[in-house]
């Protein structure tokens, strides 16, 4: 008879069912049961334990080397009858065959009758199975046999796993919540402390505390009333909730939530259990923002711009004393209005069908308690309150001078600030209009342009120019019909928009009208003005003409009419129309050149009396495609035309800033150390908003010195120069940037206005220099504009020397620097650094 092993609560044997004894060597025989009249039963008594335990038992007969397999064993590994021991290994998962192995080898050093155990994985992965076993020696002490059982260990292993890994949650989260147990014993005073409690009271791991050692963390100041609630829970029972603070053994203090109630219902339990949360980075986050919400508080109270609260029906709940104050209302009056009751009737009324009235961010018109507009720009956001209820917070910042301010400046952007006629901007805006409308084809644009009016400024001044333009304006504004706009472009130009040339008499009639208005005598301080005025007028050629279009027809007929003569009328013929259309190409042409860097700069060097070279005037060439090196006088008047002169200054600012600051540096000069580069403004000029931003930017950028930049400027552009232009070009000096005055003595200003010029650099005019040697008065122009200069400490450059004869008598008079074809023509840039090479210029002797 086979002997089958079963597994019970006495040491593991082999168990023989003829006699119905366990056979164990160290036990000895033991009677289990009599079953010798039915054996039968007992056996089947045996397999049921096994499959109840999912359980199965084996013996391994050293000697034979014979294995012995309940069916209980294969049963619970699927296994036919007659499978071996290496039927049954051969179930273990690869990745457990080590482990096994290791197992076989301690079983074989165990001298112990205990039996050791292996937890082993079936070829699936899916379930695990427990082996436990031991070894029988023999007298000699020799392994007999190995006795050992398996066992279904899957779902204790899977709640094992789970056990562990629900403690290890725990303790993560007792971590992240920095929250510890404990347990009080009242009656023994002893106190259980959980490993993160002892970590939050900074005590040593595992140190014995007693209910007087935490008393002891307790802050001095909370120890009374802690211990009183403590007790008061081991009395009467009743849970405990509260804050305390703690100062630990290294001195740090700690704020504590502690929750404790009795453990169970029985009343003669003396354990006490709960748990103690760190709570010190909470209450420090919620000090700091009851300190910030009281600091908002004050805020709101003390800002000057109005703020308020509106509840989630967008009626005022409070608001601060700048909005009362802003609205001339106590705060009592403003709780409960609405949005639309604080709106301002007629910004109510055209906000109606549109939108609602509620508070959104961007402008609204309020009213005053005394019926005033007040203009606001409104920030709203919406927030919620502590007991969940919605509300608006409404910031109210009044812009009504800001609004006036802005409505001045779109006025003084699209008027003429001396006429107050419309301005450019007004006239654009305009003709866009009309000739976007069904009415086009009986617009009629004329541009007027006053003759002569540069002589009533040189000879009278300024003053008496405005004084003539505005009653020129007033004059066509009073004859002109009403269908008719008059406009002033800049200088002595104005411009007569009609809006239906038909009521007006037709094109021809209402130029020779508008000539007749400014063909006339104005009385100007005691003097009459006799005055007249080109007129070039222009209609639209088809739908397909802009406005920019007409005043380049207007003005192209304009100058038409000009080379005729004076008080000429000149209409726009398709020969005009198309001569402006060229114009117009080669302003586009001009644009793209400026755009893409296709001009070039040539420079002509300033020399001082010895020929060394002091700066140089960088000169602008186009070198076109199509018709060679194009001059300045050839492209100028098309830049001015089409408002291109800003950025060409910009493109030669840049360019000659850095071809010169690669230049070789010599010092010793009058006008400062280094070759210093002078270029010619024209659109961009002090007055100019960015006229500071630009020659600091160009500078930055090129790393050229402050002190080798010389910006020149015509004489007019100098003269009455507002405050804010002054003080620009005054920064610009500061850093070292050098002003010269171009063309001195072409312009409207005598020798008494120089010194009133910003400028350092004077530069005599070449229509002073060509005559110098034979025009006596020439010559005492020129001597005395440099006495007056070196007076005031100023510097003189002759322009145009194309002799030596003018040379020695301009360096006889004291002129500080020279600049002309007697020394160099203008060099493009490689040319001009080879004569910087040579040194000074060769300068003509004699006297």
């Amino acid at each position: 008879m086979a002997e089958h092993v079963v597994r019970t609560g006495l040491p593991t044997g082999a168990f023989d069912v003829d006699t119905g004894r366990i056979l164990d060597p160290d036990l000895g025989e033991q009677d289990v049961v009599d079953y010798d009249d039915e054996p039968g039963a007992e056996r089947g008594l045996l397999l049921e334990a096994q499959r109840i335990a999912r359980m199965g038992s084996w013996t391994v007969d050293v000697c034979s080397g014979q294995a012995y397999l309940s069916d209980g064993l294969r049963r619970l590994c699927g296994l036919p009858a007659g499978s071996a021991m290496g039927d049954l290994i051969a179930l273990v998962h690869p990745e457990d065959g080590p482990l096994l192995d290791d197992f076989g080898a301690r079983l074989r050093r165990q001298r112990s009758s205990q039996p050791i155990e292996l937890e082993v994985r079936d070829g699936t992965g899916e379930r695990t199975y427990l082996v436990r076993a031991r070894t029988e020696r023999d007298v000699t002490g020799r392994i007999a046999r190995m006795h050992g059982t398996v066992q279904d260990f899957t779902k204790f292993s899977a709640l094992q796993r789970q056990l562990s890994q629900d403690g290890r949650l725990f303790r993560e989260a007792q971590r992240v919540a920095r929250l510890g147990t404990w347990e009080w014993n009242t009656e023994t005073n002893e106190c259980l402390w959980s490993s993160m409690l002892y970590e939050l009271g900074g005590v040593e791991p595992g140190a014995k505390i007693t209910y007087a050692d935490y008393m002891q963390l307790v802050h001095p100041d909370d120890r009374g009333w802690v211990d009183q609630r403590w007790q008061e829970l081991a009395t009467l029972r009743r849970p405990v909730e509260c804050e305390h603070r703690v100062i630990r053994p290294d001195g740090k203090r700690r704020v504590f939530r502690i929750r404790g109630e009795a453990a169970g219902t029985d009343s003669e339990l003396a354990v006490m259990i709960g748990t103690a949360q760190d709570v010190t980075e909470q209450r420090s986050t919620e000090t700091r923002m009851q300190r910030s919400s009281k600091r908002f508080t004050d805020l709101v109270a003390i800002t000057p711009v109005g703020i308020a609260l509106f509840d989630d029906a967008e009626r005022l709940v409070d608001a601060n004393d700048a909005l009362c104050s802003l609205l001339g209302m106590e705060l009592d009056r403003l709780r409960g209005t609405t949005a639309e009751q604080l709106t301002h009737p007629d910004d109510r009324d055209s906000r109606r069908g549109r939108e609602s009235h509620s508070f959104h961010s961007g402008q609204r018109v309020l009213i005053t308690a005394a019926g005033k507009p007040v203009y606001c720009e409104l920030n709203a956001t919406v927030s919620v309150a502590d007991d969940g209820q919605r509300f608006w917070l409404v910031v109210f910042a009044d812009v009504t001078d800001r609004r006036r301010a802005a409505e001045r400046l779109r006025y003084q952007a699209t008027h003429d600030e001396l006429t107050g006629l419309p301005g450019r901007a007004a006239v654009k805006e305009l003709l866009g209009k009309l000739l976007g409308g069904r009415d086009f084809e009986r617009i009629a644009l004329l541009f007027c342009d006053v003759d002569n009016f540069k002589r009533v400024n040189d000879s009278l001044g300024h003053d008496v120019g405005d004084e003539l333009i505005t009653a020129l304006a007033r004059r066509m504004e009073r004859g002109l019909p009403p269908s008719c706009t008059v406009a002033r472009m800049s200088g002595d130009e104005y411009v007569v928009i009609c809006s239906d040339v038909e009521e007006a008499g037709g094109v021809e009639a209402l130029a020779n009208q508008v000539a007749s208005l400014l063909r006339t005598a104005v009385p100007v301080r005691g003097q009459l003005l006799r005055v007249s005025a080109c007129i070039g007028a222009a209609v639209p050629s088809g739908p397909e003409t802009s406005g920019a279009d007409l005043l380049r027809y207007a003005d192209a007929a304009m100058f038409a009419a000009k080379a005729r003569g004076t008080g000429r009328v000149s209409l726009a013929s398709d020969a005009l129309i198309a001569s402006a259309n060229s114009q117009m190409l080669l302003e586009g042409q001009l644009r793209e050149a400026i755009a893409c860097d296709q001009l070039v700069l040539h420079y002509q060097p300033v020399v001082g009396p010895d020929g060394s070279v002091l700066s140089a005037e960088a000169l602008v060439r186009w070198p076109h495609p199509e018709r060679g090196l194009l001059l300045p006088g050839d492209f100028l008047p098309v830049a001015e035309q089409g408002d291109l002169l800003g950025e060409l200054d910009r493109w030669v600012l840049r360019a000659a800033l850095t071809e010169a600051a690669e230049w070789p540096q010599m010092t010793g000069s009058i006008l400062g150390a280094g070759v210093g580069i002078a270029v010619n403004l024209a659109g961009l000029v002090p007055g100019d908003p960015e006229f500071v931003e630009c020659v600091v930017n160009t500078v930055a950028a090129t790393g050229i010195s402050w002190d080798r930049v010389i910006l020149e400027l015509v004489e007019t552009s100098l003269i009455d120069l507002p405050s804010r232009s002054r003080e620009a070009m005054a920064e610009l000096v500061e850093r070292g940037v050098r002003f010269a005055v171009d063309d001195f003595g072409t312009g409207y200003s005598s020798l008494a206005r120089l010194k009133e010029l910003p400028a350092q650099i004077i530069k005599i005019d070449r229509r002073f220099v060509s005559g110098v040697a034979t025009d006596a008065s020439d010559f005492a122009v020129a001597r005395a504009l440099v006495d007056m200069a070196r007076a005031m400490g100023r510097s003189c450059v002759a322009e145009g020397v194309e002799n030596a004869t003018q040379f020695h008598v301009l360096r006889g008079v004291g002129v500080d620097a020279y600049q002309g074809w007697l020394m160099s023509r203008p060099l493009p840039a490689r040319d001009f650094r080879e004569l910087l090479k040579l040194g000074p210029v060769l300068i003509p002797s004699g006297a």
